[in-house]
């Protein structure tokens, strides 16, 4: 995965339209017949797929949409979200993506945000999205999967409308450099915002990540826990495939260890993007002993630390490596990432070919090797700006340069550990601890299932670490457990960065990435 051995990265100039880049190519490389979607019993070929992208296309310029206009969709995960999101990009327009189990409040906001003419979404979120669409200044076609209420607009009707090739369904002919989606970050620090990517940003990650490092084969049956509005599913489980010529599985509801075991056996994927909680909680479901999971060859990361612990419990089980990394929606997707037959406990791997990266201090100095400092990443997927937030902007983007919030340091042999994000860091006794190092190792313990650290003042107004656990099956949270808990810490780290306070929970909040929602705990932490 060195520069030296990575195949050359494309540099992406001229006519680019993702539609046609990820789409369109596989009918000209004689795929047309070939299943590219499968949900809930129902197989689509890439030609059909296709054939409805064009019918769409053509339903949405009717409509009114312009080159480089945002389209909201707001869908669970189906062939309906493929095809608009082709039918976005092949018009010209911009995709912009939002989890569909949200609220009102929030529909709202993203609503005024995007200022979308046409919002896409499904029956089942018209409770909270519906009076929000109707009362929206920009939203002029509300298009609903399922029975669509009056004023609205049926997924099927707009389909039905047009003709595959017919007048509206071409391809625009966008640039390489032309808007082609919004990105929304996580929220972790507040309010979401949209990370702008040019077409080519897509494209530029999906040669270098997803075919260098992650190694998408034409044969890959593809499955995954992130749900598709995110961008790491958009990339791992539509994107990446479809550049191959795979087959993607979908499923609209929970991403639960059930849910993954019954498509597991019904489809027999060959590449499952995860998330490291699914992970753990696959280990611990009562199907893992029985499960076949021989289909696996590859299994993805990202998102949270993964556990060293957890890890090895997955290749004891299967034999198949995780390859842990970090992408962030500022640069599209995974930069940093461990590597087939080079995985290396406790690091996210070394720099994908085509990325560059610094560890800098806080006036954006090189720190020395080996020392922890700010991310700094560039490459050729490397977002615009943040919409509408022009200050952040400037703070985060320097050229093709992006200034994380991540934490790291870099050993020797160019390998990257991930020390948490500058806000998460705790100054216990005047010196900076990283939670999660706590928290891998309080994980090496057998009563703990899942746990997340964070600060907490004590009585003389000093910062120490607290440690919400949920607890295995077979023990109980408790003083003595907590007297068990500190001392194995103690016997593994420094004497400083033990936990002082212990609460027990049945779980852990998560975000809609099912990342642990460490903001919520630290909220519960100062309470």
């Amino acid at each position: 995965m060195s520069a030296a051995t990575a195949s050359p990265v494309p540099q992406f100039t001229g006519p680019l339209n993702l539609c046609t880049y990820f789409l369109d190519h596989n009918l000209d490389a004689g795929r047309g017949g070939k299943v590219a979607v499968r949900c809930e019993g129902n197989a689509w070929t890439y030609a059909q797929i296709a054939s409805d992208v064009g019918r769409l296309t053509a339903w949405m310029r009717a409509a009114g949409l312009r080159a480089e206009e945002r389209v909201l969709i707001v869908l669970p995960d189906g062939i309906e979200f493929v095809v608009t999101w082709f039918a976005t990009l092949r018009a010209g327009g911009v995709f912009a993506m939002v989890n569909p189990l949200l609220k009102a409040k929030d529909y709202v906001g993203y609503l005024e945000y995007t200022k979308a003419r046409i919002v896409v979404t499904h029956a089942s979120v018209l409770p909270e999205i519906q009076a929000a669409a109707e009362a929206s200044r920009f939203c002029e076609s509300l298009v609903v999967v399922g029975d669509a209420p009056q004023g609205a607009t049926s997924f099927v009707d707009a389909l039905a409308a047009h003709t595959p090739d017919g007048p509206g369904s071409h391809v625009e002919p966008t640039d390489a450099d032309d808007l082609a989606g919004w990105l929304f970050t996580s929220g972790s620090t507040g309010t979401p915002k949209a990370c702008v990517h040019a077409q080519r940003d897509f494209a530029y990650s999906t040669e270098t990540y997803a075919l260098q490092v992650a190694g998408y084969r034409e044969d890959d049956v593809c499955l995954s826990v992130p749900k598709l509005f995110f961008g790491y599913a958009t990339g791992t489980n539509l994107m990446f495939p479809f550049r191959v010529g795979a087959t993607v599985l979908l499923f609209p509801g929970r991403s639960t260890a059930d849910a993954l075991f019954d498509q597991i056996e019904a489809h027999r994927p060959t590449f499952l993007t995860s998330v490291p909680t699914l992970i753990n909680n696959m280990l611990h479901s009562p199907r893992a002993e029985g499960a076949d999971l021989s289909s696996l060859r590859v299994c993805l990361s990202a998102g949270e630390a993964l556990p060293r612990s957890v890890y090895e419990a997955w290749m004891a089980r299967t034999g198949v490596e995780i390859l842990d990394g970090i992408g962030s929606a500022e640069m599209f997707h995974i930069y940093i990432s461990n590597a087939l037959g080079d995985v290396t406990l406790g690091s996210l791997g070394r720099i994908v070919p085509g990325y560059e990266a610094q560890i800098v201090d806080p006036d954006g100095n090189p720190v020395p090797e080996g020392d922890p400092g700010r991310l700094r990443i560039r490459g050729g997927s490397t977002a615009l700006c943040y919409w509408a937030h022009k200050d952040t902007s400037i703070a985060t983007f320097q050229g093709d340069w992006c200034t994380t919030s991540d934490i790291f340091r870099r050993d020797a042999e160019g390998r990257y550990y991930y020390e948490g994000r500058d806000d998460d860091l705790l100054k216990v006794s005047g010196i900076w601890v990283s939670p999660l190092e706590i928290e891998e190792a309080l994980r090496q313990h057998e009563a703990v299932e899942e746990v997340c650290v964070v600060g907490r003042e004590d009585a003389d107004g000093l910062v120490k670490p607290a440690a919400f656990v949920v607890v295995a099956t077979g023990f109980a949270g408790g003083e003595d457990l907590a007297s068990d808990l500190k001392a194995h810490v103690k016997d593994r780290l420094a004497p400083y960065k033990y936990p002082r306070w212990f609460e027990w929970r049945d779980e852990l909040p998560k975000n809609d990435r099912g990342k642990v929602a460490r903001k919520l705990i630290r909220a519960d932490a100062t309470a």
